[in-house]
């Protein structure tokens, strides 16, 4: 009977989901007393992550694996897409009869190397050939110029595009600086102030400083004026204020009128004397205009204003600068897209007027269709998700086959109007504000609720609509703010968010409306800093008496059909949204255009409005869904609640008992299709989590019950991961410097968290003269550590499930002992009385104020027995994350109920049930065999076990370990854990859990009782970890393969299909190397290798010669002349007759050797020991001894302290050419810039362009004729190019014809047992495939860690590492323990292939 009930038991599945390994567990648990727990099977999933992809997702960086990939494919496409204009240009060039197949294009031959940058500059003004013309259209085709687009405009491109042409032109019509310009149009009270050209506002300055110079001969010196150069406006007047001697003037005035003055001060500086604060006031503002002014768009700017005055195109200026330094740099001479269309006007009209075939038609072609074509860039409308609420799924047919699409709307850009009043209402509706805010039973004469008590509650209808004004005109409210807003108490409150998201749309037009409210003469406003009531009383008057339009800040999300697309606001959000650019200069004319016709703009305001900047990226629901939703929630309803009101369903997980019984369940979980996530990361996390549980199923049967925990690191968002890291960074160093101090003042040997905590806890005591709170009790620096002060629980833990720093204090024992299970309140009021009560609040706020503890740990201080609520940490429990619900929504699919878990819950039990110290236990006898145990003893006299440098996370298994613990977490335990305050009432369903699934130990603590009786668990648990072969993904595949499909041409129908295969992954280093030869000297031991073309290499002619001889007579033999009895030791070789000089064993050679070379920038890191050319490494010492070997002083900013190559050319060191790798492979062979072969002297290609292959793919390894083990290392690139021939990438056939038999391949990740001497342990003779064997097996098997092999001249240099399979890092001074090296192939002989599936089962002995 009772083996029946055990079939029937529940089959729980616990998982242990981490950011590199997932635990699992799978468990029978008993629903009754006659029933027995047991354990079925415990496994470990360890996740392949690079290092940059778990770094990258664990600092919170959304950047993809493949985004260095994808910017590398963006610009060999670009490159593509040249080739192809190129192409298309010279077919009609060819077409027209401007050209034939033989016209050189290009320059040849001597004082040739300008020649087409002369012919283009001729063109714009001369007539120039038909064929020169063709040279010189497709000089223009290579650079077409700058075009901005206001969508894609990176976030690098520094600076600010400027096209004020006429204002310029005015500056030098009249002989006018930026400064005296503005000062004149402020004076005719216009306030629109332009933006200048960087180079206008740098004659200005020059021009200031000329002039005050002659003033002031001894403060404006070169040296401080180049010192000036490039700096903002706020490290001007730092480098000012010491030799001009600034005292800090106060000024009189403010904003608008202080703009005034300071524009009229840079009038007055190039007329007048002035004082030194005034000046250098002057240079603070030009420095801080140019700085704005100043990089990559200011920089295409000038230039082409230069274009402009000179009347220049770009060809005439390159000749221009080149004529006057033929080593001037073109290379980032960047103009705009237009400047380079003026340029092709301009030569057109010169040269149509000497050669009629120059018609409009033709022109049009090479203008429009092929040089300047760009195509508008592709929608990107299909990569934006679909609503969670309002897709669904249809069957359509595809290809002859049925299969299932979704179908819906797509979600709404953060940005709109609509999204952000959303987000608002969802996040007010969620703030909850704590402290004397609960209404108590006191009521006035008029029956209303005045009394309030301690507790926390949800924000009321009016406190909303007052926040939701502020919140809709702000970008964001901190916490602060919010309680001051709405409370007149607010210091005594706390809010459950520390800021809340505004209305980021509304605030950055608002931003623009100041800034169109200064320039026209209305005053200077900081929005953000004002009530909405405020800014509505300003902004709404003065754009009514402009005449702009005022609709544009009121938007009614409930207005619905037609109309609510037609309201001005939301209509000016979608142009600014959507509008991606046109043909000007600066991408954004028409879009200024159209704001001042549909609102009443004047241009120049319109332009402020035109540079707004959205929100980018896109939220989860569609406008429809958010429009059925939003009504409920401002009528207060929380986010589900108002999901189910509108009729929808906000998660898959929201249903009904019977629902949830009713729910059809799928035998196989699907995988996540490819970019179906955000993160790639956590795309592959739950991609091996199906796979686990998949295989599970299959092999055990479908899971009665889910339970999961999640890492940290995956529940929280990027922010948080980001904060997290920069936390532990911080503590880690904090606790580092700690331990230090413990050790050398207080003596500790071993010091541990513990130590650590109660450290920190004392320091904290250091304002209070390092008494303790409750007690007011002394700590001598020498008893804290002893056993007369503990550490406490300030709201115990019998109370509250919370073991953070922020619950802990230090206090005598025999008061922690006396307080027992009563709060620091109640205790300090019961034992010392109200005056005792007021003197411990005043001590506690006085640590407050000061920051030393924080407002948490003050709250847990004023906390009484009623005021800790139920569920005070329930909010652990919410897995409202993304990355949680997915995961549970995946899990759904194959059983009816998933129960998360927490890491604190987990670690109680593992507690209760003694699993802490397993680990260890495991891994006892391995490190003490290796002398790396000792015991130490504690602060109280016991004696502790402890293995040095090593931590439970060594070991894989302790995922499987957690994952057991949480397969037997049943839901009451949690439960019991979070509402831990409801113990007291005896009726309750705490109390209930607490007799049924607590016990009393030897202590009187309170344990969950085990799953089965303690020391049968630990010993189950012992031998179910020690079966552990943990599982991981080897890397075999080389290729994808995609699908393209294309649009077919209009004579063809329907769409392109083409199969192609996709690396999956780096086919080589992104270097490409040089080749050079150098003479390589060795010393190489006379063997049957030295054969005639051997004996050549061979340095000393004497000795050469005499092994010549011994060759010759031996009929050119090297095996007979050097080997057996006539190797050189048994029979010497002499160099002459008369025996006086001997041939060595070993001799000199010297050959030509290949060396890679690389250009490197010249820079602090450069290795002057590596440069090729020795005249340049003379030079780059020489400098390095000026600065006295500072490398950083002598090889930085090389742009304003060159290294002169030749200062009277210009030519300055900034790349240097160094030797590098010892071996690469051939990309290209050498071609002229036509393309042609280049042969060498024999005729044959000359190979270019050398990388190094990403990586070895696998090695294979044979035995050969004679008995001996060879290898044939196969890279990733030689595999890649293998399967995208069809050929098998394993190779088994290499060198079947010199007798070579196959044997076996090894891949990274892939698993090989290996013979024991010392427990004679032989794979060979054991069943691998017998899951009773595990426990022999596990100490012996390694998976493949990294594996090289590398030629050095003659020599061969192997390293192949392998790692045990339970290590999580390979420490180099445990080989043989936790990693094996070789660097020979006798291991090959012993070692046993095999192959593990995801439940870490042995599945295939052997190559599979």
């Amino acid at each position: 009977m009772l083996q029946y009930k055990n079939i029937l038991m529940k089959r729980i599945l616990g998982l242990d989901l981490g950011t590199n390994s997932i635990g699992w567990a799978l468990v029978k648990e008993k629903e009754n007393d006659n029933e027995q727990s047991s354990i079925k099977r415990l496994g470990v999933r360890e996740i392949y992550l690079t290092t940059d992809e778990q770094s990258n997702f664990e600092k919170g960086k959304s950047i993809t694996t493949n985004a260095d990939r994808t910017l590398k494919r963006s610009m060999r496409r670009n490159l593509q897409r040249y080739k192809l204009r190129r192409d298309s240009l010279i077919s009609v060039l060819k077409d027209e009869g401007f050209i034939t197949a033989d016209t050189l294009l290009n320059e040849n031959g001597n004082r040739t190397t300008f020649e087409t940058y002369r012919l283009r500059a001729r063109a714009a003004a001369e007539e120039i050939s038909l064929e020169e013309l063709s040279r010189v259209l497709l000089m223009i085709n290579k650079k077409r110029g700058y075009k901005s687009s206001r969508k894609a405009k990176a976030d690098d491109e520094s600076g600010q595009l400027i096209d004020g042409m006429e204002v310029a032109k005015k500056l030098y019509d009249d002989n006018l600086t930026p400064g005296q310009y503005v000062a004149s149009l402020l004076r005719n009270r216009k306030n629109n102030i332009p933006d200048f050209y960087r180079s206008d506002l740098v004659a200005e300055f020059d021009k200031i400083w000329s002039f005050q110079r002659q003033f002031y001969p001894d403060v404006l010196t070169d040296s401080l004026k180049e010192e000036l150069k490039g700096k903002g406006d706020k490290e001007t007047w730092a480098i000012c204020s010491k030799p001009f001697a600034i005292v800090g003037i106060k000024r009189n005035t403010k904003g608008w009128e202080q703009k005034k003055e300071d524009y009229a001060w840079r009038a007055e500086s190039l007329q007048h004397k002035i004082d030194l604060e005034r000046l250098a006031i002057v240079l603070q503002k030009v420095n801080g205009q140019i700085r704005n002014s100043s990089g990559y768009l200011g920089a295409i700017s000038d230039r082409s204003k230069e274009l402009f005055f000179n009347k220049l195109t770009v060809g005439q200026y390159q000749m221009a600068e080149l004529d006057k330094n033929p080593n001037f740099s073109l290379k980032n001479q960047v103009f705009y897209r237009q400047d380079y269309l003026d340029e092709f006007e301009r030569i057109w009209e010169t040269q149509s007027k000497f050669h009629k075939e120059l018609t409009p038609e033709l022109k049009h072609l090479i203008r429009d269709i092929i040089i300047f074509y760009q195509r508008p860039l592709k929608s990107q409308k299909g990569l934006i998700s679909l609503c969670e609420l309002e897709s669904r799924e249809i069957e359509i047919e595809r290809d002859g086959k049925k299969t299932k699409k979704t179908i819906g709307p797509r979600v709404c850009p953060k940005s709109s109007p609509m999204y952000q009043e959303f987000r608002i209402w969802q996040a007010i509706n969620n703030l909850q504000v704590s402290g004397m805010v609960v209404a108590d039973n006191q009521v006035d004469l008029f029956g209303k609720t005045i009394g309030k008590k301690f507790g926390k509650r949800f924000l009321e209808q009016e406190e909303k609509e007052i926040l939701f004004k502020e919140l809709n005109f702000k970008s964001k409210l901190t916490k602060k703010e919010i309680l001051k807003l709405l409370f007149e108490n607010y210091k005594e409150l706390d809010l459950n968010y520390n800021e809340v998201k505004g209305n980021t749309t509304m605030a950055a037009l608002l931003e623009a409306c100041s800034k169109i409210i200064e320039m026209s003469g209305h005053g200077e406003y900081d929005f953000s800093k004002m009530s909405a009531d405020e800014v509505e009383s300003i902004v709404f008057p003065i754009f009514n008496g402009l005449g702009f339009n005022t609709d544009i800040f009121s938007f009614d999300s409930s207005v619905e059909g037609k109309a609510f697309d037609k309201q001005p606001s939301y209509m000016l959000w979608h142009l600014l949204y959507s509008y991606e650019g046109d043909k000007s200069k600066t991408g954004n004319e028409s879009l200024i255009s159209k704001i001042s016709e549909c609102y009443g703009f004047d241009k120049e305001y319109a332009a402020v409005i035109a540079g707004i900047r959205l929100e980018p990226d896109y939220g989860n629901l569609s406008v429809r869904a958010m429009h059925k939703i939003l009504p409920y929630m401002k009528d207060g309803l929380g986010y589900s609640d108002a999901c189910q009101y509108a009729g929808y369903r906000h998660s898959k997980r929201s249903l009904t008992k019977e629902e949830i019984e009713a729910r059809p369940l799928k035998d196989k979980i699907d995988l996540l299709p490819r970019n179906s996530l955000r993160n790639p990361v956590v795309e592959k996390i739950l991609n091996q989590m199906i796979n686990v549980v998949n295989a599970v199923v299959d092999a055990y049967g479908r899971p009665d019950e889910i339970r999961v925990e999640m890492a940290r690191e995956l529940k929280k968002t990027k922010a948080q991961r980001e904060e997290t890291v920069k936390t532990i960074r911080k503590t880690t160093a904090e606790n580092e410097k700690y331990k230090k101090e413990l050790e050398e003042e207080f003596g500790l040997k071993n010091v541990s968290r513990n130590d650590i905590i109660k450290y920190r806890l004392y320091l904290e005591l250091k304002d209070n003269g390092f008494k303790t709170l409750y007690s007011n009790t002394y700590i001598p620096r020498e008893k804290l550590f002893s056993k007369e002060f503990d550490i406490e629980h300030i709201i115990p833990q019998a109370k509250l499930f919370d073991d953070s720093f922020s619950n802990k204090t230090i206090e005598a024992r025999s008061i922690n002992i006396e307080k027992a299970d009563s709060t620091a309140y109640d205790y300090v009021q019961d034992k010392y009385g109200d005056e005792g009560l007021k003197k411990f609040k005043e001590k506690i706020n006085q640590l407050y104020g000061k920051n030393i503890i924080s407002k948490t740990k003050l709250k847990r201080l004023l906390t009484t027995e009623k005021d800790i609520p139920d569920g005070f940490i329930n909010r652990d429990l919410n897995n409202t994350q993304y990355i949680a619900r997915k995961a549970c929504e995946i899990l759904e699919e194959i059983t009816r109920k998933v129960v998360p878990t927490t890491g604190s819950v987990t670690s109680r039990l593992r507690e209760d049930w003694q699993l802490v110290d397993m680990m260890k236990e495991l891994n006892w006898d391995k490190y003490d065999k290796l002398g790396l145990t000792e015991i130490i003893e504690d602060k109280d006299g016991r004696r502790i076990r402890h293995i040095k440098d090593w931590t439970k996370r060594n070991d894989q298994r302790h995922h499987a370990m957690d994952a057991l613990t949480i397969a037997f977490t049943k839901p009451a335990f949690i439960q019991y854990l979070n509402n831990l305050n409801a113990r007291s009432d005896k009726g309750g369903s705490i109390y209930a859990i607490e007799r049924k699934e607590l016990y009393r130990d030897n202590k009187g603590k309170l344990r969950f009782y085990p799953p089965m009786p303690l020391d049968e668990f630990r010993a189950e648990a012992k031998r179910h970890l020690e079966k552990i072969l943990v599982s991981i993904k080897a890397k075999n595949k080389v290729v994808t393969r995609n699908v393209n499909i294309t649009k077919a041409k209009k004579a063809e129908k329907g769409k392109r299909k083409k199969i192609q295969l996709t690396p999956r992954g780096q086919l080589h280093n992104e270097t490409i190397y040089g080749r050079i030869k150098q003479y390589a000297t060795k010393e190489e031991k006379v063997n049957a290798s030295f054969t005639e073309d051997k004996i050549i290499t061979v340095a000393c002619k004497r000795y050469r010669e005499a092994l010549l001889v011994r060759l010759r007579q031996h009929d050119g033999d090297a095996k007979k002349a050097f080997t057996g009895k006539n190797s050189l030791a048994k029979n010497p070789l002499f160099t002459d007759n008369m025996h006086t000089e001997i041939v060595p064993e070993k001799v000199k050679t010297v050959t030509l050797a290949p060396l890679y070379t690389k250009r490197e920038a010249v820079s602090p890191d450069l290795k002057i020991e590596k440069v090729i050319d020795i005249g340049i490494k003379r030079l780059l010492q020489k400098r390095l001894e000026q600065y006295g070997g500072d490398m950083q002083k002598a090889f930085s900013n090389l742009d304003e302290n060159p290294i002169w190559l030749n200062e009277e050319k210009g030519i300055s060191i900034k790349r240097v050419t160094i030797s590098s790798v010892s071996n690469a492979e051939a990309l290209h062979d050498k071609r002229d810039n036509r393309g042609q072969l280049i042969l060498d002297k024999d005729g044959n290609k000359q190979p270019t362009d050398f990388v190094q292959t990403s990586g070895n793919h696998h090695v294979a390894i044979f035995r050969d004729a004679d008995g001996n083990l060879q290898e044939h290392m196969v890279s990733f690139y030689e595999a890649t190019a293998r399967a995208i021939q069809h050929l098998p990438i394993i190779n088994k056939e290499y060198n079947k014809d010199l007798g070579w038999q196959f044997l076996f391949t090894m891949k990274q990740n892939e698993y090989f047992v290996f013979p024991n001497e010392e427990t004679g342990f032989n794979p060979k003779e054991i069943d691998l495939l017998n899951p009773k064997n595990y426990a022999l097996i596990s100490p012996n098997l390694f998976r493949v860690q990294t594996m090289s092999k590398v030629m050095y001249g003659n020599n061969t240099v192997r390293d192949y590492k392998f790692r045990h399979h339970l290590e999580t890092t390979v420490t180099s001074d445990l080989k043989d323990v936790t990693y094996k090296q070789y660097k020979n192939l006798s291991f090959a002989n012993y070692i046993v292939k095999v192959r593990i599936n995801h439940l870490g089962q042995i599945v295939s002995i052997g190559e599979y």
